[in-house]
């Protein structure tokens, strides 16, 4: 049976609220912009490649939502590396704010932001948008090294930034797959140079919303699984620790951090899994023989392996079963 004396539930409220201002006065502005946008997206019939003018700016909005909030947060709960972290955060704002104004920009007049050098406007915006990306990238790259030099008080907790940090770095390294030009329009320059489709062109039938192909490879799925890790694994990490408070295996902080491995270890395989496909071609909406069985086998072994971490934790909590 096990122990009267059990670790007591892991309180699940968060550190005191500190923000990274700047990071969090963007989120704010995006917020605010997603509802006008929304709007747009309703009531304006424009379409690019296919689709409504106003969809991909609905999406990097709400993206970028997400991004800067999370970001803003992390930050603020430093101890160490601090002005060095607040110097990153504000970087990542201006790059984040200067791509999203463009994107937001040229869907207002009708012009594709992404790829195109047909025009001197468009080079532009277009380098500009690289060049942005690519600070980006370094700056939280600069955030994700403090963020190691700062212990947290659960490791659990620590383990899941830390790990979602290191996974959506990943995932915005893939969205650079995009920005080469094919080979298709190397043979026959048309002023576009990158896509994000493989096997087609960009536009065409796609996941509503999402945009996502369903005919072809989209390398834009892996670019967001990727980066959507920096939300994904804390939240694993919080949910596991609301479950701690019914179920008592749960309260031993390395169960929660073995869990919380697992299952960023399985969102780095999902995330490999469909760069794969969308380089092959495959849509994501029709995997075939080997990507199903690649899923099933990364699904079965994050399964036995929580299981273990499980049972590891019940046997140290009962006396009977560790003799």
């Amino acid at each position: 049976m096990l122990t009267d004396t059990l670790a007591p539930a892991p309180r699940t409220a968060l550190p005191p609220l500190r923000w990274h201002r700047p990071l969090l006065g963007l989120a704010a502005v995006l917020a605010v912009a997603v509802v006008p946008v929304a709007i747009a997206a309703v009531v304006d019939d424009r379409q690019l490649l296919g689709v409504g003018v106003w969809e991909k700016p609905l999406k990097f909005l709400l993206s970028g939502v997400l991004y800067a909030a999370t970001w803003s947060w992390i930050i603020g709960q430093f101890t160490r590396w601090r002005r060095a972290a607040w110097w990153a955060g504000t970087i990542i704002t201006a790059t984040l704010a200067a791509e999203l104004v463009i994107i937001v920009g040229f869907a207002a007049v009708g012009l594709r932001s992404h790829f195109m050098v047909d025009t001197p406007l468009a080079t532009t915006a277009w380098a500009i948008m690289a060049f942005a990306i690519t600070t980006l990238w370094v700056a939280t790259l600069l955030a994700g090294i403090a963020l190691w030099r700062n212990p947290g008080a659960d490791r659990a907790r620590t383990t899941a930034l830390r790990a979602g940090v290191v996974i959506s770095l990943i995932g915005l390294a893939l969205g650079f797959l995009m920005t080469g030009p094919t080979a298709a329009q190397l043979s026959d320059f048309q002023g576009v140079a990158g896509a994000h489709a493989v096997g087609t062109a960009d536009g065409g039938p796609g996941i509503p919303l999402l945009g996502w192909s369903t005919v072809a490879g989209d390398l834009r799925i892996p670019h967001f699984v990727g980066m959507h890790a920096l939300q994904a694994t804390p939240l694993l990490a919080l949910g596991l620790e609301l479950m701690a408070r019914r179920t008592a295996v749960l309260r031993d902080v390395a169960v929660r951090r073995g869990l919380v491995l697992i299952g960023a270890g399985a969102w780095l395989a999902a995330t490999a899994l469909v760069t794969v496909q969308a380089l092959r071609g495959q849509s994501i909406v029709q995997p075939d023989a080997p990507t199903l069985a690649a899923g099933a086998t990364i699904a079965v072994a994050a399964l036995v392996t929580a299981l273990v971490v499980l049972r590891r934790g019940a046997v140290a909590l009962d006396p009977e079963r560790r003799s």
